[in-house]
């Protein structure tokens, strides 16, 4: 897929750039004196005017720089610098804006008392670790300029970090209103800066039971910060259920986001209070909460201010990709799949051709996310409709627009759907004139391709990947409603969300060993009638939700005996039954079985080639970058080298890594 116009002018800016000589040409060459940083104690400290660095934390630099180019204009000249600005659309938004931070400490270096500074070796290594797969991805030589050992310094040789002021206004406390209890939860729309202070706040209030983390950053470089409450927070605990709730996924869309934060606060303070159903439900599940998943285009859509906010004004991310559509299109193949007898249809891998377009680095976060726990449960919040819709979002027939597309757990679905459309009063509200009165003969929820059919949303991809089940909450008409509007909205949905997290612990629950007691991940857990399987965690627990009725269920796994239980789920039953396995190995009479089982299960096909079984989860091995702009083989330039070598004959070798 070929580049954007504007990363081809920005890489013929580059090599026009590499054609001049000068420092950084040869960097290679033992006696290049452009590998030797300047050791001088004092320098002439003048104003920082390079564009590309216009937000570090320091004003002043010197001349000459660490690589010795002696003025602005050489600078801004030089490969090196011009690097800098196209590394954000060559690593597609990844280590951004933190490695054009790094760089510009070694392009505009600190100057400050007539000295200049440099910056901390232990940054451009933490950087490094976390950036690398990125270059490799598109088979980049890690920048010469950014040799940790040659141009950073230790801290005991008064090194300063760059990259400390990144997130410098989001450190900042607001203070409360004096006189305000600290349970005092503010309802009001909240930038990015407000929204990361009041979870950060909020985990240090509630330090033994929440965390903020970041699972990476949107394409503008905006941490994507969940805080997460649980009786150990930052692990998971044997046969504990995992929830993760989603906002903000189209950046006009922000009652979710709201909704979170405000969950945030609520669940931190009565927890505090010792309310027993919040202090039950925090010591026996574990909570995720993102509140925004696209702060890129939130800014977009606040920046109109709330209603006036046009339709889809902010919707996209920054790189105009629906984050809603770039998943991949595994119902397609499920559909396939369904057709083949005895053929699984969970556990789908992600298709190769999908890393050929583009990936928002948004997507990717979420999908690297759910390898990091075993979810069980999710919800993604939207707006624009008041309804609750449910996996199939895609037609089994995809000339049709609207078609009912249910999954093999329609039941359960709709369990989910109910638990939180009941309990919602303007959802359960008869009167014909309301917001999304289109639905009330089905009581405010619906199958996602009944309503309307769309590829590469995220509640299949969840289904059809992961053991994650996932429903879409439309939360209401008007999509950024005005402040004194969210008291309300608080209100109808606070009981809606604490409803659905609880319905994690519905049906069966377990863990699955062997005959000496060692967990057996991976094992498959099926349940009779029901072609979706799923999957024990690395503990061997797993989960398997299930509506109220007899069941049969298996366990299995290569190498060992099937074990086969019938389990009866009451329907007032609102705690998860136990149910354990033992699996025994196979003698060596049934190793036919065995091979019969694993021929069944259909090779799975990852982004970088390779094959497994299908009794295996596939890998998430997640390098689109590498996937989609791999060299060919026979040792030939990577993909981005002919825009170098098509304009000059002076070539920036030290950006190919052989």
């Amino acid at each position: 897929m070929p580049p954007p116009p504007l990363l081809l002018a920005l890489l013929a800016l580059l090599a026009s750039a590499a054609a001049r000589p000068g420092c950084g040409e040869h960097p290679s060459d033992p006696a290049d004196e452009c590998r030797r940083p300047t050791g001088a104690d004092s320098a002439t400290c003048v104003d920082l005017q390079l564009s590309s660095c216009a937000d570090a934390a320091y004003t002043q630099t010197a001349f000459p720089n660490l690589l010795e180019q002696r003025s602005r204009e050489a600078v801004e000249s030089s490969p090196e610098y011009i690097l800098l600005s196209v590394l954000h659309h060559l690593l597609e938004g990844q280590c951004n804006p933190d490695l054009r931070l790094l760089g510009c400490a070694v392009l505009a270096p600190r100057c400050e008392g007539s000295r200049v500074r440099r910056p901390c070796r232990h940054v451009c290594e933490g950087l490094r670790e976390a950036c690398q797969p990125a270059f490799d991805a598109i088979d980049m030589a890690w920048p010469y300029f950014l040799d940790c050992a040659h141009y950073f310094a230790l801290e005991e040789e008064g090194c300063y970090d760059p990259l400390e002021k990144l997130r410098g206004d989001l450190e900042a406390e607001e203070a409360l209103p004096s006189g305000l209890p600290p349970t005092f939860i503010r309802f009001a729309h909240h930038s990015y800066a407000q929204m990361v202070r009041v979870l950060k706040r909020t985990a240090t209030r509630c330090a033994q039971v929440a965390k903020t983390y970041s699972i990476g950053r949107s394409f503008d470089g905006k941490d994507l910060l969940v805080i997460e409450f649980s009786g150990r927070p930052g692990q998971h605990e044997l046969m504990e259920p995992e929830v993760k709730l989603i906002g903000n996924i189209h950046g006009n869309e922000v009652v979710g986001r709201e909704m979170l934060i405000y969950l945030a606060q609520y669940l931190c303070s009565e927890y505090l209070l010792g309310n027993p159903r919040i202090q039950r439900l925090i010591n026996t599940t574990r909570i995720h909460l993102l509140p925004s998943m696209n702060p890129d285009g939130y800014e977009v859509a606040a920046a109109e201010g709330a209603g006036y906010n046009g339709w889809t004004s902010g919707r996209q991310n920054a790189q105009n990709l629906d984050l809603n559509r770039n998943f991949p299109d595994l119902t397609s193949e499920y559909y396939r799949l369904a057709s083949v007898r005895g053929t699984r249809t969970d556990h789908i891998p992600i298709p190769e051709h999908y890393w050929w377009g583009k990936v928002a680095p948004e997507t990717k976060a979420i999908m690297k996310w759910m390898r990091t726990a075993p979810f069980v449960l999710s919800a993604s919040l939207h707006g624009g409709d008041l309804v609750v819709s449910y996996p199939f979002d895609f037609s089994k027939h995809p000339l049709e627009m609207k078609m009912f597309s249910p999954t093999p757990d329609e039941k359960m679905f709709k369990l989910l759907a109910r638990a939180y459309a009941d309990v919602h009063p303007m959802m359960m509200d008869r009167s014909e004139g309301r917001c999304g009165g289109n639905f009330l003969k089905q009581g405010s929820i619906i199958n996602g391709a009944d309503w309307y059919s769309f590829t590469g949303g995220m509640s299949d991809f969840n289904y059809l990947h992961s053991n994650c089940f996932e429903i879409t909450v439309e939360l209401g008409c008007v999509k950024f409603p005005p402040e004194e509007a969210l008291y309300g909205l608080w209100l109808n949905n606070k009981e809606s969300l604490l409803s659905f997290v609880e319905m994690v612990h519905r049906g069966i629950k377990g863990v699955v060993m062997d005959k000496f007691g060692k967990p057996v991940k991976n094992a498959r857990i099926l349940v009779k009638g029901i072609r979706h399987d799923v999957t024990t965690a690395p503990d061997g627990d797993y989960w398997r939700l299930l509506p109220p009725g007899s069941h049969i269920v298996i366990a299995q796994a290569p190498g060992y005996s099937k074990v086969m239980k019938r389990v009866t789920i009451p329907l007032r039953m609102r705690k998860a039954g136990r149910v354990d396995f033992i699996l025994q190995p196979l003698g060596t009479g049934h190793k036919k079985l065995s091979r019969e089982l694993q021929r069944t299960a259909p090779a799975s096909r990852g982004p970088l080639g390779g094959a497994g079984l299908r009794d295996q989860p596939p890998q998430l091995d997640l390098e689109p970058l590498g996937a989609r702009r791999q060299p060919s083989a026979g040792g030939s330039k990577p993909w981005w080298w002919s825009y170098f070598t098509s304009l000059s004959p002076h070539r920036p070798r030290w950006l190919l890594k052989y």
